[in-house]
């Protein structure tokens, strides 16, 4: 079979006349006259009308980006962008002292919320780090990942804050 290049025409049986106008490993990004832009299998069903052969590069940008933004996560302590529940937008978080001669501490909750999120990311950075490290045994390995493991159990108080689950923090789990 051969990979079509940016620029070819197409007859799909489905969706019409098209031209192609990205491709990836697996699929062609084709727009097509009376449908639009459509996302087809590149194994998928369609007549061939006017072949170019482009220099193709079988890799999306798309895939590329989320390669790489998933190695920056995982080896950098670059933070990457996390948001704040909606209803504690604008909010602001007050310490009262027991002591009512003293002043109350009042800090922007989005400024304590940016704070959380890096001390995860720096405990994420640090995970991957021992995992890695040459010089750990693996018994030393599993003692400190229980730590971190009960790190993020004494953090899950702040999950509250997270507009997404999949960003909340999570300690051991009882079974």
């Amino acid at each position: 079979m051969q990979l079509l290049g940016i620029g070819s025409r197409i007859k799909h049986m489905e969706f019409g006349m098209g031209v192609v106008t990205n491709v990836s490993s697996k699929h062609y990004w084709v727009t097509f006259m009376e449908r639009g832009l459509e996302t087809i299998d590149i194994n998928d069903d369609f007549e061939v009308i006017e072949a170019l052969e482009n220099d193709v590069d079988t890799v999306s940008f798309l895939e590329v980006e989320t390669s790489l933004m998933s190695i920056l996560k995982r080896w950098s302590d670059v933070t990457e962008q996390v948001a704040i529940a909606d209803k504690w937008k604008g909010g602001s978080l007050v310490l009262e002292p027991g002591d009512s001669s003293l002043s109350n501490k009042e800090i922007p909750i989005d400024t304590f919320f940016h704070k959380i999120v890096m001390v995860r990311d720096r405990i994420r950075v640090m995970e991957q780090k021992i995992n890695a490290s040459k010089n750990l045994d693996d018994q030393e390995k599993i003692d400190l990942q229980q730590y971190i493991t009960r790190i993020y159990g004494s953090l899950t108080t702040f999950n509250v804050l997270f507009k997404n689950k999949s960003d909340q923090f999570v300690g051991e789990r009882s079974s």
